[in-house]
């Protein structure tokens, strides 16, 4: 059993990483925490279906207070906040799992040019694994922090880790078109979103979540010049879930069969992503599994890979809890199934 803590509870992040973790055989929730302003509120009373199920107070941020406690902290606050008390909880001795962006993006110079601010933890940077399991389970293993991916980078990598590895497909004019429920944009964004609306945003180039794709794409195509993608956001018309469709040029001739054989073999060890006939939010909704479908269209040629997943849970949450148990030797299903 591991002491855990939440800080950062009242965003959706917060609240679901609450959820799954309040369910977890190993874990006791020790600490929440949050801007309380001095008003501290027993959790069940924000969320009233934890109920019988968590007696415990959401407090103001006391990082020592918190550290005290704890065995592993959890991060759920905005980009440009967390690095600060990331530092400090790094400096106590503490393991933290961070959600936020500031962390991800291994260039400070990158960061800094998307974000818009000083990278203040250069240092602490330089020991931050990018939390993704199915890339990185083994340094995750052995982390002190790790910076929980992107919900849209989640689905775009893992939908392109067999491609770009076998190299059947080349890395010019890679198109993503994703699209995410209204809760990827955060509370605030959700009381102003007037529905039922679907749209792009964000378009030419600007999403901070490209630097990240780009990144790690990059890193997957070994021995191939730097390049960039043609990545479109776009905001679905309900709660949660998010699906990504990337379209490859293919660089040789192949079967749809062969694509499929390529994808199920790479994946076949993985617990959480499974290979579908076709990628559906509803199947993956409110659980942590990446559901990915695999399509060529031999006309152009062209491989279109399509990924499905919670971008509260995979895409924040239960990919946080999945590093979780990764660091602390549990199974990396427990309290997610």
């Amino acid at each position: 059993m591991i002491n855990v803590s939440v800080v950062g509870a009242k965003g959706y992040a917060g609240e679901e990483l609450i959820k799954i973790l309040s369910k977890h055989p190993n874990v006791k929730i020790v600490s929440l925490s949050g801007r309380m302003n001095g008003k501290p509120k027993k959790i069940c009373e924000m969320y009233p279906y934890l109920k019988g199920a968590l007696d415990v107070f959401c407090e103001d941020i006391d990082e020592k207070k918190i550290a005290d406690v704890s065995d592993v902290i959890f991060t759920a606050l905005p980009h440009k906040v967390s690095m600060e008390i990331v530092a400090k909880f790094i400096s106590l001795g503490k393991r933290v799992i961070d959600l936020s962006a500031d962390f991800r993006i291994r260039d400070t110079d990158i960061y800094e040019k998307w974000y818009g601010v000083p990278h203040t933890e250069k240092e602490l940077l330089k020991k931050a694994v990018y939390g993704l399991p199915e890339l990185y389970r083994d340094e995750i293993k052995k982390a002190v922090l790790v910076a929980n991916p992107g919900c849209y980078p989640t689905t775009v990598i893992l939908g392109s880790i067999p491609a770009l590895k076998e190299k059947i497909v080349t890395t010019e004019g890679i198109i993503i078109d994703s699209k995410s429920g209204i809760s990827g944009g955060g509370r605030e964004f959700v009381k102003d979103y007037s529905g039922p609306d679907t749209y792009a945003y964000k378009l030419g180039g600007i999403h901070r979540h490209i630097p990240e794709i780009e990144q790690e794409l990059n890193k997957l195509a070994v021995g191939s010049s730097q390049f960039t993608v043609i990545f479109t956001p776009h905001i679905l018309a309900q709660e949660r879930g998010m699906l990504s469709t990337i379209y490859f040029k293919l660089n040789k001739k192949i079967s749809q069969k062969e694509i499929i054989g390529i994808y199920e073999k790479y994946y076949k060890n993985e617990q959480f992503v499974r290979v579908v006939e076709t990628a559906r939010t509803i199947n993956v909704s409110n659980t942590n599994y990446c559901d990915i479908a695999v399509n060529v269209d031999e006309r152009l040629p062209v491989l279109m890979v399509t990924a499905a997943i919670d971008n509260l849970v995979k895409g924040a949450a239960g990919q946080a809890v999945q590093n979780m148990n990764i660091m602390f030797g549990f199974g990396e299903k427990e309290g997610l199934v």
